[in-house]
């Protein structure tokens, strides 16, 4: 069994999320409009779709590995929330790290361009920039108590704890 999802599209250019294969958890979103990023420059790209995602569900906004790997564009907010009661646009946030320097200024590459070179990137619309996840959440009511001490079992240790 499937969960709706039900998309609006508000941009001639917006394509639809989909499985890519069977078992995929992820499925890329695109973008619906042209978006040039400048060394350290981060905006929003536009992917020209509006959800209404169920109560009990969130989609999970997550980069895609060739991106990351191949440019030096990242979604600085990653794994950004979309929560069940948002109308708005789905947009990506997405930043430019390279640096702001005299020698890249000139050199313009696409998401498609491998060796993480630096400078401004055009995104040109159909780009997929990043993915999304649908998951599930459980909500919780917090209970203030005098001390966790006592309460189910301390694995004690903190940040680094087990080691490298």
């Amino acid at each position: 069994m499937s969960t709706e999802i039900y998309i609006e599209k508000i941009n001639e250019n917006a394509v639809l999320p989909a499985y890519a294969h069977d078992g995929d958890a992820g499925m890329d979103l695109y973008a619906a409009e042209d978006v040039t990023i400048a060394p350290g420059q981060t905006v929003l790209v536009k992917t020209g779709l509006k959800f209404a995602i169920p109560v009990g569900f969130e989609v999970q906004i997550r980069p895609r590995s060739g991106i990351s790997l191949n440019t030096p564009l990242r979604i600085p907010n990653a794994p950004g929330t979309i929560d069940s009661g948002y109308r708005g646009e789905i947009c990506i946030i997405m930043e430019n790290t390279s640096p702001e320097s005299s020698d890249v200024i000139g050199q313009v590459f696409g998401v498609g361009d491998k060796g993480n070179q630096k400078g401004t990137y055009q995104i040109k619309k159909g780009d997929r920039v990043a993915q999304m996840v649908v998951a599930r959440y459980e909500k919780v009511d917090f209970v203030s108590v005098e001390s966790v001490e006592g309460i189910g079992k301390d694995r004690e240790g903190g940040f680094g704890s087990t080691g490298i």
